[in-house]
């Protein structure tokens, strides 16, 4: 398969991903529940979080298409992937939809895990594509934080 079609793919199930996400954290950062937590300092504005998750969704498509073009097995990386999508996605549900803040926090860390797995491990081929990881390795690192924070002052 030729690399735009491996990035269409990853395209349309990383921002599907993020909308059935969206959907499972029910009213997720305008309900009351999260209106009335106390947040770390560091929380960005509410806007941040919508052009990061695009910014990263982008960026992952593109890596992803590099990564699946330049391997010959990709069972493997289809695995993977699929705990990230899951880890991914049920964060939104733990966290948003059923308040369970500790278990929120431990699907975080594990994403985080994979993605630096992705990085570390997945990366040797592509050369500069590894690149496209990083915002997505700052980014779950500063959600782990603000999720830490929540768990710890509330």
């Amino acid at each position: 398969m030729k690399p735009i079609s491996y990035f269409f793919i990853f395209f349309a199930i990383n921002f599907g991903g993020l909308a059935f996400g969206s959907w499972l954290m029910n009213n997720g950062p305008t309900s009351d529940w999260y209106s009335n937590l106390n947040k770390a300092p560091w929380t960005p504005p509410g806007w941040v979080f919508g052009v990061a998750w695009t910014t990263i969704m982008i960026c992952f498509s593109i890596y992803l298409a590099k990564l699946f073009t330049s391997k010959k097995d990709t069972k493997h990386l289809t695995i993977v992937f699929v705990i990230q999508f899951i880890l991914n996605v049920s964060w939104n549900f733990l966290f948003f939809n059923q308040h369970l803040v500790f278990l929120a926090l431990i699907g975080i860390i594990l994403l985080t895990a994979v993605i630096f797995y992705f990085y570390l491990n997945l990366s040797k081929n592509i050369g500069k594509y590894s690149f496209l990881l990083t915002p997505y390795m700052i980014w779950l690192c500063i959600a782990t934080s603000l999720n830490l924070y929540v768990l710890i002052y509330n």
